[in-house]
């Protein structure tokens, strides 16, 4: 059996990386401003982070399914994003911040899938459902007690504070991770020894893994949810808090952190009862949230009422945080692309994320808010449709492991024809 200690060891590693990455977020463009950056520059800082991430998913993948050693790969991407961090304290000008964006956008995309096989290798397959959940919790922890935090540094020291508190946040993460005990050689059959690299068998190549139904299916799945929800939040917030006057940051606080709460407590039930249920009736709760959530947003006029409508953000956000690591177990099976395969799937979430506030920003200027937000709902509903109408169950595979144990010679993850 994995010891105790390494399974709370991934929980506070869970909430320290979301320490770390939240100072990646609003506060970068408040923290540029403030140093006389155009909302131009700003914007162009931002999007090479994000084409820089969007570039780096799939080889992140890749590169931690090559990779052995896991924790390794976890701590070089939280000691990139350290170093990313001190570049935009030291110096808010172009070259450090540009470096910076680029660092982090690797650096991310190494963490997520080396988490996500770290928690596998941990757990097993039969039980990464409950234990996704439990990491989505943490983060979700992490999440709202940093932003808290970075808040204060804000605005009682300076913004540059804010990163080196993300800087100074990432040394538990390190302390956390240095305390987990992966599995040896010869665990127990239940027991993955070296995740879904084994060594015993021959990797699936990529052509073999894009002509997987499921695979495609999905990805497509995720990218209409992007489409749908990147948007939303931004597009709400701008349109009724623009003559609020002070108690806009509260708001938009507010809109951040009540999401955060409603995924740590529901996302352990995801992951337990996608273990009972499937995976697709819970894919259909979490993105039936998304057209609901745009269609109230269109009929919103009073700031405050934008809080409660977000807590749907937290159901969806709760479903796809949980969901995307584990239907990548499904489809990867015991073939050395899990990692990979998240890596895919974030691409599809970057793609649709760009898309979603390129177009909803076009569609309001031209049209007005309300038809940009039936835009958004749209994209949403073609989520669900495509989920009910052409997602294949994923969840049959683990059945067949807990019914068929795989011969010695083919490690505990062989997957079932």
């Amino acid at each position: 059996m994995v010891n105790a200690r390494s399974l709370r060891a991934l929980d506070w590693l869970n909430f320290f990386v979301a320490n770390v990455q939240t100072g990646f977020g609003p506060f970068i463009a408040s923290y540029l401003a403030s140093h006389k950056w155009t909302q131009g520059e700003i914007g162009l800082a931002l999007s090479i982070g994000t084409i820089s991430a969007m570039v780096s998913q799939v080889p992140g993948g890749a590169a931690v399914d090559a990779l052995r050693n896991k924790k390794a790969a976890a701590a070089w991407a939280i000691i990139a994003i350290i170093l990313s961090a001190v570049l935009l304290a030291a110096s808010p000008t172009v070259l450090p911040v540009m470096a910076a964006e680029v660092f982090h956008g690797f650096a991310s995309c190494m963490l997520v899938p080396a988490m996500a096989a770290i928690s596998f290798a941990l757990v097993g397959r039969h039980d990464l459902g409950d234990r996704l959940g439990r990491n989505a919790r943490w983060a979700s922890i992490g999440s709202a007690i940093a932003a808290g935090l970075m808040g204060l540094f804000g605005e009682y020291f300076s913004a540059r504070a804010v990163f080196w508190l993300t800087a100074t946040l990432a040394a538990p993460a390190l302390i956390a991770l240095s305390m987990i005990t992966m599995p040896s050689h010869h665990a127990p059959a239940h027991v993955p020894a070296k995740n879904d690299s084994d060594e015993h068998e021959e990797k699936e190549s990529i052509l073999e893994l894009l002509r997987d139904r499921r695979m495609l299916v999905f990805a497509a799945c995720v990218v209409l949810f992007h489409l749908s929800n990147a948007a939303m939040l931004n597009l709400a917030a701008g349109e009724v808090t623009a003559g609020m006057g002070d108690n806009v940051q509260l708001v938009i606080a507010a809109c951040i952190i009540v999401p955060q709460a409603i995924v740590a407590m529901l996302s352990p039930w995801v992951g337990r009862t996608a273990e009972r249920w499937g995976r697709r009736p819970i894919l259909l709760l979490g993105f039936s949230a998304l057209p609901l959530r745009a269609l109230l947003f269109a009929g919103v006029s009073s700031p405050y009422l934008l809080v409660p409508v977000q807590m749907l953000d937290g159901v969806s956000a709760a479903v796809f945080g949980v969901m995307l690591p584990l239907i990548a177990a499904d489809v990867a099976g015991g073939k050395g692309r899990y990692n990979l395969t998240i890596g895919l799937f974030g691409l599809a979430a970057g793609i649709g994320a760009t898309f979603s506030t390129a177009l909803a920003g076009f569609i309001a200027d031209r049209f007005g808010s309300a038809i940009s937000f039936f835009g958004l709902a749209g994209a949403g509903a073609l989520a669900v449709l495509l989920v009910w109408a052409a997602m294949p169950e994923t969840r049959v595979a683990n059945d067949d492991l807990q019914t068929k144990p795989a011969p010695s010679d083919e490690g505990p993850f062989k997957r079932a024809k």
